[in-house]
């Protein structure tokens, strides 16, 4: 009887996607985006020499992060946004997380004096404060037009905003409106600022 269950169990296991045995068995995908700087405790080590490449050309360092994953930026608390984009100049719908909210999974103290660097990977970079981010409602959009965002278009990660219900942005002609949102985001360093006494 038991040998029977045991071998039940194992086929039904057997007949899950590879993504639901992972998901099962407790592993993460893998990471979208690298959190450094100002954070809390972190969810990985410091900065890999040898196997984050990437990283390393583009002259980041730390000592910790907290990593994202799909599923972990899909479990945040989602917005949708509707902007006009400059590529097309048509109207699209954008879904994804606060960038607040996901720097305050980090379990970075949320000040809005905190700088935020975010970098894409093209090596594309730009800086902002916590409170322009809040300002603007940037998001972190997973989501294009209802489908994850693939690698080699705009995603799989973008941090953007509406541009449309913001009249100072909306001044600029369209080219010029999303300079401050790099789409193929996956690092984000929190830098807070020194206090003066």
């Amino acid at each position: 009887m038991k040998k029977r269950h045991f071998l039940s169990a194992a086929l039904g296991a057997s007949a899950l996607s590879p993504t639901a045995q992972a998901i099962s068995a407790g592993q993460r995908g893998p990471t979208l985006l690298t959190v450094t700087g100002a954070i809390g405790r972190g969810n990985r080590g410091p900065l890999d020499k040898a196997l984050d490449q990437m990283m390393v050309k583009q002259q980041l360092a730390f000592d910790k992060a907290h990593v994202f994953d799909f599923e972990a930026l899909r479990a945040l608390p989602s917005i949708t946004i509707r902007p006009t984009l400059e590529y097309d100049a048509k109207p699209h719908t954008l879904r994804g997380p606060l960038l607040g909210h996901v720097i305050e999974a980090t379990g970075a103290r949320l000040d809005n004096t905190l700088k935020l660097m975010l970098r894409a990977i093209d090596g594309y970079t730009v800086n902002l404060t916590l409170a322009q981010a809040r300002r603007y409602r940037f998001i972190v959009a997973t989501h294009l037009d209802g489908q994850p965002m693939p690698l080699g278009g705009l995603g799989p990660l973008w941090a953007v905003f509406d541009a449309d219900q913001h009249p100072d942005i909306m001044a600029r002609p369209l080219a010029e409106r999303y300079a401050q949102c790099p789409w193929g985001l996956y690092h984000l360093e929190v830098q807070a600022t020194q206090a003066v006494g």
